[in-house]
Order: structure tokens, then sequence, then C-alpha cells
């Protein structure tokens, strides 16, 4: 088995907004899964608000997508991910082993009041879920990522994510059921 640590790979672990495929044109994607690691809601400083990252986990499986970066030109897909440094891998996709890179936030701070999570931001993120994995697969999304303490603004009247997505009726049910039952507090914009 190959070491983490050995990897050099033009393709990228997506866990968040990167599994909705709506949100980029990278090429090549498939569903994937990554072992030893979790989602975790994060703040840092560069950022307003709070979003995903990831950080070890030792018995954690998480599911997202694999996608290729086409001649290894990481420059586009960096700056999207601006807060986040990249880090190796190796998950594990419909034809096997898959040598990739995760993005993580170096060091974060849990979401608060002044940094929320943006329901438009987790509305994009649970749509590729669904879309990928089904409603199994969003619950699963749930149920892997961590700080669901934190406050969720509702700025779906006006989004603020840039990628923000329309979501069915079916959809938006699925994030508001699964907010309900984490007892997520929804705070409105000011």
């Amino acid at each position: 088995m190959q070491k983490d640590s050995d990897i050099v790979a033009a393709r990228f672990f997506g866990y968040g907004s990167l599994v909705n495929r709506a949100t980029h044109d990278y090429p090549g994607a498939e569903p994937a899964r990554l072992t030893g690691w979790r989602r975790v809601w994060v703040h840092t400083p560069m950022r307003p608000v709070a979003f995903l990252s990831v950080e070890p986990a030792a018995g954690v499986t998480i599911a997202g997508v694999v996608a290729d970066v086409p001649g290894g030109d990481w420059a586009a897909l960096d700056a999207r991910e601006f807060a986040y440094a990249r880090h190796p891998v190796v998950a594990v996709a419909g034809a096997g082993d898959v040598p990739a890179q995760v993005y993580a936030v170096p060091v974060g701070q849990p979401p608060s009041d002044r940094h929320p999570i943006l329901l438009s931001y987790l509305d994009a993120v649970v749509q590729g879920f669904l879309r990928e994995y089904g409603p199994a697969g969003a619950a699963d999304f749930f149920a892997t990522t961590a700080g669901w303490n934190a406050p969720v603004l509702d700025d779906r009247a006006a989004p603020r994510y840039p990628r923000a997505q329309t979501l069915s009726p079916a959809d938006r049910a699925a994030v508001d059921t699964a907010l309900a039952g984490l007892g997520v507090r929804l705070v409105r914009p000011a």
C-alpha cells in the first residue's frame, strides 16, 4: 500500500462544495471515500464565515468525490480554496486506490455568531451529496461532520455563497429536516 507522503497526484478529493459538480467543471469526477479524516466546520481569519475543512480522525471514513486537475495545474483550484493547504492522501473510488490531494485548513477556530455557516453554502454541499449518494449519503454527510453547534445564517433569500445553487423543494426539505434534527440554531441576516 502506498503511503500518503509518497503521493504526487493531479486529482483532488472533494468533501464539501466540490462534491456538487454544479459548482465546478473539473473532469473525471467520481464518487470516492477517504479513511482517516472527518469533516469539521471551522473559521479562519482569511474568510468572514465558517466553512468545511477536514482533520485526521482514526476510524472515520467520509464520502466525497475525486476529480482530475487537468495538466496538474492547481492554480485555479488553489485560488478557490485559498484558506486551505493541500495534503496528499489515498482515496478509494471505483477503480480502487486513487492518489489525490485533499484541502484542509491549517489552523481553524470553531464557528461563532460573528462567523456563522452560510445556509447557501450548506445547501450547495448537501445538494451534491444528494446527487452523488442519495438521501443515505446526505445523512452520512451530517453524521460524519463535526461542529453542528455552530450557528447557521439563513441567507437563502439573498445567497452570500458565490456558487450558491437552487434547490428543489425535496432537497431543501432534506437540509431543513437534518438541521432541525441536529438542533442547529438558524440566525437571520442583520
